[in-house]
């Protein structure tokens, strides 16, 4: 059964037209405003694929400043994730499969262990993602 948000904080609204070949997406308040192409064809835009990477990296980061307040612990200037989404074909489908590798120079590795173990159960992508896709998370 899918967990209900006890309350909207944000809500997202974008328009998008053509998909992933040769498309666009905008968002109603004009601060994203992308090309669109498929994955490895020519042309000049994103696909979602690439912005599912930045998303979900970007808010590991966020989890991990938000975890880190709790725990009393500095996050280090530099933090950082690579971020990794695979496309492929599942039986009868198509999936996405996310690695994420996470870099907190300075820190003692079992704290930042900690920090990243801590995030991954907070992150709203990763609960979005937890049981549904393949997520690997790993600390450089």
């Amino acid at each position: 059964m899918p967990t209900k948000l006890e309350k909207v904080l944000y809500t997202a609204h974008t328009h998008t037209t053509g998909g992933r070949d040769n498309g666009a997406a905008r968002s109603d308040d004009g601060r994203l405003e992308v090309k669109l192409s498929s994955p490895g064809a020519s042309g000049t835009g994103t696909n979602p694929e690439q912005m599912f990477a930045a998303g979900y990296s970007a808010c590991f980061i966020g989890a991990i400043k938000a975890v880190a307040g709790k725990m009393k612990v500095s996050v280090p200037a530099d933090v950082a994730v690579d971020a990794e989404v695979d496309l492929g074909p599942i039986p009868n489908a198509y999936g996405i499969a996310a690695r994420l590798k996470v870099s907190l120079p300075g820190m003692e590795r079992a704290a930042a262990q900690a920090l990243v173990d801590a995030a991954h159960q907070v992150c709203p992508y990763s609960n979005a993602t937890r049981g549904n896709i393949d997520v690997t998370i790993t600390l450089a």
